[in-house]
């Protein structure tokens, strides 16, 4: 499972062609020709103004928290969509109204954020990328957010509904004290729900993942992502409802107001707005069935193709058959290897890394596998959209254009996307919001400016969540997250993990000397051939387990280790199954003197290693919990000596495991070689 995910693409960025013959994209005339060049500046604007297709209806599960559903024809499923009549078109405007004054006369964050003007300066100054966190505001657990600009985070009016349609706020207040929530103002969901209507990036890698006994912390983050989500959609959709409204009573001045002033600019190149990146599909499968939960009911009166979906995502072989082979040891008993529960708990279900599914809301109902032009949001994995991407870099008459519009980019589990192929989210972001290559039937008269400038990158709003941060994140974060509004970001303090080694062991951290990030892993290497492996080359004794982080050190210490014609047996992510097997034998039996054992390997398998009596980290691993798992696996060994491997680059690694306090100190400190029992 999970080896597509890890597969090297080389997929060529597809180019981005501009609509007009003169390299700019310019407003479609239609009927107003003579008005546009009017226009002082050249008029590019557009619009996402994608007619929602025809829909079959599916079935409803209970256990979505949907009560019924009905067969509709297609009219009805148009009429869901657009025909509001004159009346609910009134209603629509009078519920705007009354929103705006339940804000206490301030403009919507989502107005604000959409409605700026961005200068030439602050373009110039965002390309920059040199991002200053100018304040701090402590948060739980030995954590602290800071963030770029000014600080905005301060306690909200409760009377305002926090920014919600009044709608959602009712339903989410609800569901909240229905679930036994007593005080929804200082909650967890509604301080992070916060940050995301705040519309700045927000990295957040300190997060507790279900899998990690962590419901209550990961719960209340999706609730908020998704409320802000639905938020989103649902005044993206107000907003051209009201528009369409006006225009149809106005048609005479309609064109007139549209080129005078922004006022009917509210479209994109395509309809979708949101995209959610997550890693397999079991959690896809629990983010969509809470984003029907925390739908209001009069918005999913029909869910269709629920039942296609919970078989899709809800079902699935469990985990790995191979990973419950029997393991025959020298004494020939013969028992199940044991995982751990956060294994069970996050393979359980459905754990395929290749999907992507459409979502489209009408006035009643929810559309799940709709058409992606279609769609208001889409949930992926990074492999289903990669997958796309290489098909549209291929055939001529394929796109990725329902991607040029996302003004929300939320991926979540980013950790355990880290051990896939984190360069396919780059990919994924790099893709997002560039010129489309064909026009799509969108109403270039409607579009809001900035998208036509190319700017569209400078307004997305990029939300990383996951359980460690790693620099790949880092970078993305700072690279490719580039939103006017600012950045925010959670720093946390932490105590280790040492005391979860239950042996007497003795750990010896040996500190190498690394000029740079891009020298890391060559002065790694020359460390070890240097001064580690000397020492256990001329060893009689056997059951040596070295544990490598990354695939690309593995390859290396395996050439290494061939060309001293070392004994030694792999267990790699790579690895067969047939051979996997008759390695952990060999060892176990001394037969093969080495082992080489990488991180996402023990990540989708969870091996006990027997017969080890001596551990080498030639690389510390990304997932804290780790450490422990493998220092345990000496029980039983003589020496119960484990040496560890580290530079100045791998802080974020090494603070997660013996400390903040003591990585500070082991990274100043004249002394090189530290030891811990």
């Amino acid at each position: 499972m999970g080896k597509r995910n890890r597969q090297k693409h080389g997929f060529k960025k597809p180019k981005t062609l501009e609509i007009s013959e003169d390299g700019g994209i310019v407003r479609k005339k239609h009927k107003v020709e003579e008005l546009i060049s009017q226009r002082i500046s050249p008029d590019p604007a557009g619009s996402d103004d994608e007619s929602p297709k025809i829909d079959a209806r599916g079935s409803i599960l209970e256990k979505f928290g949907v009560v019924g559903a009905g067969e509709e024809g297609e009219d009805a499923e148009m009429e869901n969509d657009q025909g509001t009549s004159e009346s609910e078109q009134e209603h629509e405007l009078d519920v705007h109204s009354n929103a705006a004054v339940e804000a206490s006369g301030c403009v919507s964050s989502y107005a604000m954020h959409l409605g700026h003007q961005i200068s030439k300066g602050e373009i110039d100054e965002l390309s920059e990328k040199r991002w200053k966190y100018k304040w701090e505001v402590s948060a739980a657990e030995n954590c602290k957010w800071v963030g770029t600009g000014e600080c905005f985070m301060k306690d909200d009016n409760p009377k305002s509904g926090y920014g919600l349609k009044p709608s959602l706020y009712k339903h989410w207040l609800n569901i909240y004290e229905t679930s036994g929530g007593s005080d929804f103002h200082t909650s967890k969901e509604r301080l992070f729900f916060s940050l995301c209507n705040s519309y700045r990036d927000i990295l957040n890698c300190s997060k507790r993942p279900f899998y990690h006994k962590g419901h209550g912390e990961d719960s209340s983050t999706i609730d908020a992502y998704i409320m802000h989500s639905l938020n989103h959609i649902f005044r993206t959709r107000d907003l051209v409802t009201r528009n369409d409204t006006k225009m149809a009573k106005h048609q005479e001045t309609a064109n007139d107001e549209i080129l005078s002033g922004g006022e009917f600019l509210d479209h994109g190149f395509t309809r979708p707005k949101v995209l959610i990146l997550l890693p397999l599909r079991n959690i896809a499968f629990r983010v969509v069935k809470r984003l029907i939960q925390l739908t209001p009911s009069n918005h999913k009166v029909n869910v269709e193709y629920l039942g296609r979906f919970s078989d899709d995502f809800g079902a699935g072989e469990a985990h790995d058959n191979e990973d419950n082979e029997v393991f025959q040891d020298v004494h020939g008993s013969g028992q199940k290897s044991s995982k751990p529960t956060d294994f069970h708990a996050l393979f359980d279900g459905n754990p395929d890394d290749h999907f992507m599914v459409g979502i489209k809301f009408t006035r009643k109902s929810i559309k799940l596998y709709s058409d992606f032009y279609t769609s208001d949001m889409i949930v992926a994995s990074p492999l289903g959209l990669i997958t796309k991407i290489g098909e549209a870099e291929r055939e001529k008459e394929k796109d990725v254009d329902y991607l040029s519009s996302i003004e929300i980019l939320i991926v979540d589990h980013a950790d355990v996307i880290a051990m896939q192929n984190w360069s396919h989210v780059n990919t994924v972001v790099e893709q997002l919001n560039c010129l489309p290559s064909k026009q799509h039937g969108m109403d270039v008269m409607r579009m809001r400016q900035w998208y036509l400038d190319g700017y569209a990158r400078f307004y997305r709003q990029s939300i990383v969540l996951g359980y460690f941060l790693n620099p790949d994140m880092n970078s993305l974060f700072n690279q490719h997250c580039l939103n006017y509004e600012g950045k925010v970001k959670l720093f946390c303090e932490y105590k280790g993990i040492l005391p979860k080694v239950l042996i007497q062991a003795r750990q010896i951290y040996e500190r190498f000397d690394a000029d740079s990030i891009a020298e890391a892993d060559d002065a790694r290497l020359e460390y070890f051939t240097k001064k580690v492996f000397p020492k256990i080359k001329d060893s009689i004794q056997g059951g040596i387990m070295l544990f490598i982080s990354s695939y690309f050190e593995f390859v290396r210490i395996r050439n290494f280790l061939k060309s001293q014609n070392a004994s030694f047996c792999l267990l790699g992510e790579y690895t067969k199954q047939s051979d996997i097997s008759r390695s952990r034998v060999w060892f176990f039996e001394g037969k093969r003197k080495i082992m080489l054992y990488t991180e996402r390997a023990h990540f989708y398998h969870r091996y006990k290693i027997r017969g080890m009596q001596n551990l080498i980290i030639y690389s510390l691993p990304e997932r804290k919990e780790f450490y422990p798992e493998i220092v345990n696996m000496l029980e039983g060994s003589h020496d119960l000596t484990c040496t560890v491997l580290f530079s100045r680059f791998d802080q974020l690694r090494l603070e997660r495991i013996v400390g903040s306090t003591a990585a500070k100190r082991m990274m100043t400190s004249e002394k090189s070689v530290f030891a811990f029992c």
